[in-house]
């Protein structure tokens, strides 16, 4: 049997934390009009309006935020505010059985292709400022398939899905318009970005153009006012699909300073910031629904609202209760914030518990787009409407969580521990009804409670640490029974084990070879201008396929010269090694 040992542990963290109530319907600091309507009582004929909106293809609203924990929301018992996400919410369908991705590139790309990272060759780390990587071209993208449905489409905020070459862009992806980063992080009010020492450039882009005049503005407000004049903007008639990928609340821990005042009582630094980001964006949510009631949206829209991953604990986050943070694939890591506010949700105000996975977006909001979708699109994800509106079974029953053949292997793993059936060295993950099963490395696996005390040597995370179960490359929980993975169930149940050993080779047979090439010199920022941003060409650099493998036209051409090159090189040498 497990043995949890308590460090540093304290009463406080277990209580559910109370929120200080906002008045939803006070304007916010992002938006520019002076009330917010949303809280006004409906006309008579809003019942008839709705049921008419079904006729028309309904506005769709993603919004996905960057590194928010579990935790960190106001209705799962958080001390960080956000009235927004509590009051949507509470009118909508709450998803408390939804799942994303550990990490940033992951969730992204399976959220706009509706597929499996073994399905896109994007199963391993994140795609990197400097590789000649990106979403694979041959995709069809979301905002592809809902152009296809006459949707006018848009993005704004954090891309992270490869840049090196200009056919790898968001607008060249499907979006009319973007406003935003490209890479994984940068400064929330400089937009610079260091991959490196001495390796940083300036990353903010409006379409395919540097937008250096936005330096200086914090990112939060921008994109929130970038949403509000999209929609000032365009017809209301015509449908509209907007992704707001905000950079909040990934790193760097930054913030305006009203938003942190109202932390200050919050003894750790780190959390104090965490906190307002979270808030601030909250407040730039409202911003955005209030624009979709002012300028006629409303009544006929969908908002989607979903985390991209767990919490990154090192940086104020909370999963909690759960176990894990970010880059893990426990709960922790890969259970995400969900919900879905919108009129046209047939039985609202209530909790899902139906099995959802970020794949599901794709082929949902297509459906509901009047998009067509076939069996040659070859998508891991189902329409899940019917689940969340109505309350319906979800279509969904089992999840692959992934299969990394190069992260770094368990040392205890092997073929013989997975009954010769999967080597349990490497990382993977698959759920299966209420079965989930880990082998290789998952991942950091305390259970960390919300960072309420003040730093100190020893204890800054304030953990309960599981000190047995180090030597394992297999692991078995009844997820629906046991939320939080603390009972381990891989020794009791090993027909289980077995069942689900063969899942993952049945899926291992799908997948196609990993994309996660070398890093490559001359993505420097400093060789564009000081920005981030294409580096490659067609003719230059194509994929041939398997592990950080890239066929060059022009190999031997450039092979010749690097032989000259290496020749004088040579020579110098040793005409310096004479003179000296």
């Amino acid at each position: 049997m497990a043995v949890y040992a308590l460090t540093g542990f304290s009463l406080v963290s277990l209580l559910s934390f109370g929120y200080l109530s906002w008045d939803w319907m006070k304007p916010g600091l992002v938006g520019e009009a002076p009330g917010d309507p949303m809280g006004k009582p409906l006309p008579a004929a809003a019942a008839a309006a709705a049921s008419a909106a079904l006729a028309r293809p309904p506005h769709l609203i993603f919004i996905l935020t960057d590194d928010q924990g579990f935790h960190d929301v106001g209705y799962h018992g958080s001390d960080i505010q956000t009235p927004t996400l509590d009051r949507l919410a509470a009118e909508g369908v709450k998803l408390e059985n939804y799942y994303i991705q550990p990490i940033c590139t992951p969730s992204r790309s399976q959220l706009i292709t509706g597929r499996y990272q073994i399905h896109t060759g994007l199963q391993h780390s994140i795609i990197r400022p400097r590789q000649p990587n990106c979403l694979p071209l041959n995709q069809v993208t979301l905002p592809q398939k809902l152009q296809e449905a006459g949707y006018s489409t848009h993005m704004v905020g954090k891309w992270h899905l490869g840049f090196y070459r200009k056919e790898c862009l968001p607008t060249r992806r499907g979006f009319d318009t973007f406003l935003g980063s490209l890479t994984g992080n940068v400064d929330y009010y400089t937009y610079d970005n260091c991959d490196g020492p001495g390796v940083c450039g300036y990353d903010l882009h409006d379409g395919e153009n540097v937008a250096w005049e936005q330096s200086g503005k914090y990112s939060t407000f921008l994109y929130a006012q970038r949403v509000n004049k999209i929609l000032a903007a365009h017809n209301p008639k015509e449908p509209i699909f907007i992704y707001v990928a905000f950079q909040a609340v990934h790193t760097p821990l930054q913030s305006p300073k009203e938003y942190i005042y109202r932390y200050r009582s919050m003894g750790n630094v780190a959390r104090r910031k965490y906190a307002a980001m979270v808030t601030c964006m909250d407040e730039a949510v409202k911003n955005i629904t209030w624009a979709l009631k002012k300028y006629g949206y409303y009544e006929n829209s969908v908002v989607v609202f979903s985390t991209d991953n767990g919490g990154q604990t090192f940086s104020g986050g909370s999963n909690w209760p759960l176990r894990g943070r970010k880059g893990t694939y426990w709960e922790g890591g890969v259970r995400g914030i969900g919900f879905v506010h919108s009129p046209l949700i047939k039985r609202k105000r209530r909790t899902s518990r139906a099995l959802i996975h970020i794949t599901d977006w794709y082929p949902t909001l297509v459906t509901l787009a009047g998009g067509n979708l076939s069996e040659a699109d070859n998508l891991d994800g189902y329409n899940v409407w019917p689940a969340i509106s109505e309350g319906k079974e979800s279509p969904r029953t089992e999840i692959l969580h992934n299969i990394d053949p190069l992260y770094n292997h368990a040392k205890y793993g092997s073929l013989e521990r997975g009954f010769g059936i999967w080597n349990t060295a490497v990382q993977a993950s698959v759920r299966v009804g209420d079965w989930k099963l880990l082998t290789g490395d998952p991942g950091y696996s305390d259970w960390i409670p919300p960072q309420t005390l003040t730093n100190f040597p020893g204890s800054w995370w304030n953990l309960e640490r599981l000190t047995d179960g180090l030597r394992k490359s297999v692991w078995l929980f009844n997820i629906s029974a046991d939320p939080y993975e603390r009972y381990d169930l891989s020794d009791q149940r090993p027909d289980v084990v077995r069942a689900l050993l063969i899942r993952l080779v049945r899926y291992n047979q799908t997948a196609i070879p990993v994309r996660y090439p070398a890093e490559n010199p001359r993505a420097h920022p400093d060789f564009n201008g000081g920005a981030w941003g294409p580096w490659a060409t067609e003719e230059e650099d194509v994929w041939e396929g398997g592990h950080g493998k890239l066929k060059n036209k022009n190999r031997k051409k450039k092979c010749k010269i690097c032989k000259l090159r290496s020749f004088f090189r040579k020579l110098n040498t040793r005409l310096m090694s004479n003179r000296i």
